[in-house]
């Protein structure tokens, strides 16, 4: 694969002058080569750049719109020498009104001129007193002639074919009225939306802009470049900031900082196959298009091919976050971890409520996962304000259990006052190894899948006994691999974890150490001893993870590792959201993992454990389409009912050629 699906663009406030196009044109053409060489497809310039857009009165002067003209007559030339698409701001008289446009120029020619819909006329914007809005034309106007050849006009969407890539323009104000003519351009069919812009600065206007671009990214399910004239505009009245924005459905890739005081360009590679992917995946954006968008009568234009990120030239621009399920902010991660617990927490308060259930039944090993879980019910029982001694908290010690696990499980159903209680499964495996005729001494899956069904069996048969609810405690990551023993850890009555991946849970429960053992929120009735508690998770969080099914090593240390037989979590929970979230193919996962753990991980061990990843995803499904009920908290969620439907025996070997190719 060496498209990668992937289209750099380029947003640039250059540095101008006030009625002076030739400057203007030069420094227009001067950027544009920075940002081709840099491996921009797509380059924007802001609104009217080429006259600047604070000429007031003088855009009445001939000597400034004929200079304008030659401006644009120039850049068209040079794009001729380039790979780029660049859209700039310029401004055409036709018949006996001037109109304020945005050219888009490939290949030497300009492809097509988009007037702006709607003119500012309000506080210090007065552009009705030079400019007519482009509506008075776009809807009958198709063309007009310009150097020489007639060029579309109006209501217009770019097309290149060969990549099924859709370019739409919208200027300035347009993307500030109740129903922007982007929406209208993306319904049909632009997956990347263009705004050439000039927007003065005034306190926290910046932040509302933000804001209205990735709205109308993620409204419209697409990609938007936007970019505002700079300091150099004339200051009579007002300031412009020279604010750049690079946005991709609701996700900032970009933003320029504010007040630079020379040209400036913002780069950032929008995925637009992950906007097509998005779109087919949500089926309301297409009974959108098929209700609203015939209200405007658009034109396609033919582009050439648009230069598009390749795997063998370039590199990525754009950061991939390591860990996708867990923001970089720490004040957002904070905030995450909070409605991640709420949702648990509220998700089971509702079931135990609904069934009636007198009590919990959780099995605690000392790891990652059952620790989450009985917190989750430790919390939830405040919810419901029931007593914590209603929460039976099971250890079941078997031949993997070590010293650690099993006295940190101890300690923390002790310090949250749970129903302590500790049933060793030896005796009653060894006594079902004798009745199936297993050599105890053969550690193959029998040996350890017992184990698990011996414990599942133990928790049903007390939850029945005392009129309570199993809590499932399998993460996400071990859903989407299937690690876990059919009808044994795979079962429970009610998994509060099935939708939070591994490189999550330990967030959620450094969360809790955080904020409700510790720090300003603390819950001093949390625990019997919150400092401990908090000290016994930490040491849980350093634990290596395993099922502990088979026996310690000669130190009385875990043996079975789990990372060292399915490989990292980090890596598996990498593959799971780009390839459920995005539908990314695997070549293109491949490259970007590779750019995402450079330094950390090769491209052999990320391919190897890749290859993992998809033969242990599709062979596991049969496990999928049983789980229990449990809460969905994230956008990436394989439960049956509800994200993810798959057949048990669907075949991997495309995704897995691919890969070998």
């Amino acid at each position: 694969m060496k498209n990668l699906g992937l289209v750099r663009a380029a947003a640039v406030t250059p540095v101008l002058k006030v009625a002076n196009p030739e400057f203007n044109t030069e420094e227009i053409i001067r950027c544009m080569y920075e940002a081709n060489s840099n491996g921009a497809g797509i380059i924007l310039f802001p609104e009217l750049c080429l006259s600047a857009y604070t000429c007031g009165d003088l855009f009445y002067q001939d000597l400034l719109y004929n200079k304008n003209l030659e401006g644009l007559r120039q850049i068209a030339e040079v794009t001729g020498k380039i790979a780029s698409v660049v859209v700039l701001g310029f401004y055409l008289r036709i018949d006996n009104s001037l109109f304020n446009c945005a050219a888009l120029i490939q290949g030497g020619k300009v492809r097509g001129i988009v007037p702006k819909m709607f003119l500012p006329n309000y506080k210090e914007f007065y552009e009705a007193r030079w400019f007519s809005p482009g509506l008075t034309k776009a809807n009958h106007v198709n063309s007009v002639r310009l150097f020489g050849y007639d060029v579309p006009f109006g209501h217009l969407i770019f097309e290149d074919e060969s990549i099924d890539l859709k370019l739409g323009i919208e200027v300035c104000e347009d993307l500030w009225v109740p129903v922007p003519p982007g929406s209208y351009l993306a319904l049909r069919g632009a997956h990347i939306l263009l705004n050439p812009s000039s927007s003065d600065e005034t306190v926290a206007k910046s932040e509302y802009r933000k804001n209205l671009v990735n709205m109308e990214s993620a409204r419209s399910i697409c990609g938007y470049v936007y970019t505002s004239s700079g300091v150099h505009e004339s200051t009579t009245d007002i300031v412009y900031s020279g604010h750049k924005i690079i946005s991709e459905n609701g996700l900032n890739l970009a933003e320029s900082p504010l007040f630079e005081r020379n040209s400036s360009i913002l780069y950032g590679d929008i995925d637009y196959d992950r906007i097509k992917f998005e779109r087919t995946h949500s089926r309301n954006f297409e009974s959108s298009a098929a209700a609203f968008s015939t209200n405007i009568e658009y034109s396609k234009v033919a582009l050439d091919p648009v230069r598009v990120l390749e795997s063998g030239s370039d590199t990525l621009k754009r950061t991939y976050e390591k860990n996708p399920f867990v923001p970089s902010d720490p004040a957002t991660v904070d905030k995450r971890c909070n409605e991640i617990f709420s949702i648990q927490s509220s998700g089971l308060a509702k079931r135990m409520e609904h069934t009636r259930s007198k009590k919990a039944v959780v099995g605690i090993s000392g790891g990652l996962d059952s620790t989450l879980a009985l917190l989750v019910c430790a919390e939830t029982f405040k919810l419901i304000g029931k007593d914590p001694g209603d929460i039976i908290a099971v250890t079941m010690p078997g031949f993997g259990t070590t010293d650690k696990t099993y006295n940190n499980a101890q300690t923390i159903m002790r310090l949250l006052g749970v129903d302590q209680r500790e049933i060793s499964i030896r005796d009653a495996v060894l006594q079902h190894f004798k009745d199936i005729g297993h050599d105890p001494d053969q550690h193959d899956i029998t040996y350890e899948n017992s184990q698990a069904r011996e414990r599942t069996q133990i928790l049903m048969d007390i939850a029945n006994k005392e009129g309570g609810l199993v809590i499932g405690t399998g993460d996400l990551s071990e859903v989407a691999l299937g690690w876990s023993t059919y009808n044994g850890d795979h079962m429970s009555m009610y998994g509060v974890n099935t939708s939070v991946p591994k490189t999550l849970v330990r967030f959620v429960i450094k969360w809790v150490m955080d904020y409700r053992l510790s720090g300003p929120s603390e819950e001093k009735n949390f625990s019997s001893d919150n400092a401990l508690l908090k000290q016994t998770l930490q040491d849980i969080m350093d634990t290596p993870i395993s099922p502990e099914l088979l026996p310690p090593d000669a130190e009385g240390k875990i043996a079975q590792k789990t990372e060292d037989t399915v490989g990292p979590y980090i890596l598996h929970d990498f593959f799971m959201y780009y390839t459920i979230r995005f539908g990314m193919q695997p070549r293109k996962l491949l490259y970007i993992a590779k750019t995402a753990f450079a330094g950390e991980y090769s491209e052999d061990f990320i391919k190897k454990w890749l290859i993992t990843f998809y033969r242990r995803f599709f062979s596991q499904q049969f496990k999928r389409s049983c789980i229990p009920d449990g809460p969905k908290v994230g956008s990436v969620s394989l439960s049956p009912r509800g994200d993810w439907r798959m057949p048990s025996d669907a075949d991997p070997a495309q995704w897995l050629k691919e890969l070998e190719e």
